[in-house]
């Protein structure tokens, strides 16, 4: 795609690259990438007094909008797709939560579709291969040790759309499933783990490269027993989810991770459910019943917190605003690095020529006002 009738000048604004923000800069759209050129006569929006950062990635999201990617129909999964893309998710990576493996090759095949289709960039498998005793908004009862063969069952399932594995490495079979999963070229996960500070550093020595949601179904940090944690926040392999949303982080937490891992090893995730986007009210998190009161998910039964109802423009806001960290800081943590672990940062995670144009607008008090992915407003900010 050529020609003025498809080439837009995004003038005026603040741009976060890769190199720094640049004030009063530009972003050029071409078809459904940035350019690096504008052609004569191309539409000129004038976004002064606002902010153009790239699309944010959400490496681990379970559903939105009323719409569930665990269960459900493509459609379903499609209408939370379009909710969280409103609000500024242009790339994101379902994930599916524990269940019968049988079931779960199933709903990798309905997701490795929509995954091939370009609506879904993977699919994260959190579950069924974790620590009942950090089992959080997990059925029990289907819960199993990690077993490589049943790894290996459900990456066959996905097509060559698994993205991760959520792991508790501890437990038998965990090491060797780590291995596979690296040999596989997909990641291994830390998370939901009852694991030792050793058994952490094994796991990261067999291949592991993330800490599924750092801080949230893991032993705490202790002086004489560190645990995951700190084995997590100091090797530079591993990058660590958080999710920013007020609930499952004190800002204390968040602070710590930023600094002790740096901006490069952070990947803000949502870890949401169906009432993302969508509001208070009962839901099923794959078989359990989930009450969602003044956006707080927590089991029906036992109380656990079941995902949360956060959206990455939230926590963008939130990092930047409550937090004080650095807009740089953030986009690379919202965008960037979760680009790069799913293997998609050659074509988005920036702005930079050549790449899909996938970006979000925020005016100065970093509230979104705009939403492009490939080319296309999902939000225009003349709205």
């Amino acid at each position: 795609m050529s020609g003025s009738a498809h080439s837009t000048v995004l003038s005026g604004a603040r741009v976060v690259l890769p190199t720094g923000t640049v004030a009063g800069g530009r972003v050029i759209v071409d078809g459904d990438r940035i350019a690096g050129s504008a052609h004569e006569g191309a539409e000129v929006v004038d976004l002064s007094g606002h902010w153009i950062v790239p699309g944010f990635v959400d490496m681990h999201n379970h559903g939105g909008g009323g719409a569930s990617f665990t269960s459900g129909t493509a459609e379903d999964v499609l209408k939370g797709v379009r909710t969280h893309r409103e609000h500024g998710t242009t790339t994101l990576v379902a994930s599916t939560v524990t269940g019968d493996l049988d079931e779960l090759a199933r709903r990798a095949a309905l997701l490795a579709e929509l995954t091939q289709a370009g609506e879904i960039a993977g699919i994260h498998f959190e579950g069924p291969f974790i620590n009942p005793c950090r089992k959080g908004a997990h059925k029990e009862d289907l819960l199993r040790d990690p077993d490589p063969a049943e790894v290996r069952k459900l990456i066959d399932a996905a097509h060559g759309a698994a993205r991760m594995f959520t792991l508790a490495t501890e437990l038998p079979g965990g090491l060797d499933s780590v291995r596979l999963l690296a040999e596989h070229g997909v990641i291994a996960a830390i998370g939901h783990t009852d694991a030792t500070y050793e058994q952490t550093r094994a796991a990261i020595d067999a291949g592991a490269t993330v800490a599924t949601h750092l801080f949230n179904a893991m032993p705490p940090l202790a002086h004489r027993e560190p645990g995951p944690i700190a084995a997590l926040l100091e090797d530079e392999r591993i990058t660590v989810e958080l999710i920013n949303d007020g609930t499952h982080l004190h800002p204390a937490a968040l602070e710590l991770a930023f600094h002790h891992a740096g901006a490069h090893r952070v990947a803000l995730i949502t870890d949401a459910m169906d009432a993302a986007g969508f509001g208070d009210g009962t839901y099923h998190l794959g078989p359990l019943e989930v009450e969602v009161k003044r956006g707080v998910a927590r089991l029906v039964e036992g109380g656990s917190i079941a995902g949360s109802t956060l959206t990455l423009d939230t926590a963008f806001k939130r990092s930047v605003t409550l937090d004080k960290l650095p807009v740089e800081s953030v986009v690379q943590a919202i965008s960037a690095n979760p680009a790069k672990l799913i293997g998609l940062y050659d074509e988005i995670g920036s702005l930079e020529p050549g790449k899909y144009a996938d970006l979000v607008v925020l005016d100065a008090a970093f509230d979104l006002k705009g939403v492009m992915r490939r080319g296309e407003w999902i939000v225009n900010p003349a709205s």
